[in-house]
């Protein structure tokens, strides 16, 4: 019998892998109810749930949205999984996810401010409302970048197009010089910019902080 190639994966980046999934195929079935009750509404918006932290790195909105999240994983994450171990690894995935959300939503709370200030007749609850909800494991994945490539700095990864060769640190760090301007600007609007910050950076202070208290591996 032929052996399932899934189970070359780590157990976690495999499971992670499962988890999403599943989560974009009862999207496709049933879309509205699956983004209303599970992507990231902002926290002061009568739509948010308490799950919702955590479920919104589940959640993706497009086949191009989970294809380049979840290639990422499998191909970054099964190499962090095996040199942090199965509980180091969630554990880290999971607090960059919830990195990601609490400096996006830092971010849009700070939007709001200005916005009230400006429009001191508007209401502070219909803009809440009015805020679009965050979906994805693009935070996560962020932080998966950072951790391989604070473990594996000297790695050569070579983009598929244009086909650059470049350390895996230099990559790193043009990825996330990328967000931060284009998240500054508005320049690509749409995408949850410093919720890709937010998973880079507190990868960055986790490995940090294992290496210096001697528990990185």
């Amino acid at each position: 019998m032929a052996q399932n190639p899934l189970e070359n994966i780590p157990v976690v980046t495999r499971n992670l892998l499962y988890v999403n999934v599943i989560m974009f195929v009862a999207t496709l079935i049933n879309p509205s109810f699956m983004k209303d009750t599970f992507a990231m509404a902002f926290p002061l918006s009568t739509e948010f749930r308490w799950w919702q932290p955590l479920t919104h790195m589940f959640m993706h909105d497009g086949f191009m949205h989970i294809l380049f999240n979840m290639y990422t994983l499998v191909m970054f994450g099964m190499v962090v999984e095996r040199a942090l171990g199965t509980k180091k690894f969630i554990l880290f995935y999971l607090i960059t996810g919830f990195g990601a959300v609490l400096l996006h939503t830092g971010v849009e709370f700070l939007q709001v401010q200005q916005l009230l200030k400006e429009y001191p007749g508007v209401s502070a609850q219909s803009i809440y409302n009015s805020i679009p909800g965050v979906l994805g494991a693009s935070g996560a994945v962020y932080g998966v970048l950072v951790a391989f490539a604070m473990l594996y700095p000297q790695a050569r990864l070579t983009l598929i197009f244009p086909p650059i060769t470049l350390d895996a640190k230099w990559w790193v760090i043009i990825f996330i010089g990328i967000e931060l301007v284009t998240g500054i600007t508005g320049t690509q609007m749409g995408v949850a910019h410093f919720a890709h910050l937010g998973g880079a950076l507190f990868g960055w202070l986790l490995i940090r902080y294992w290496r210096r208290t001697r528990q990185i591996y």
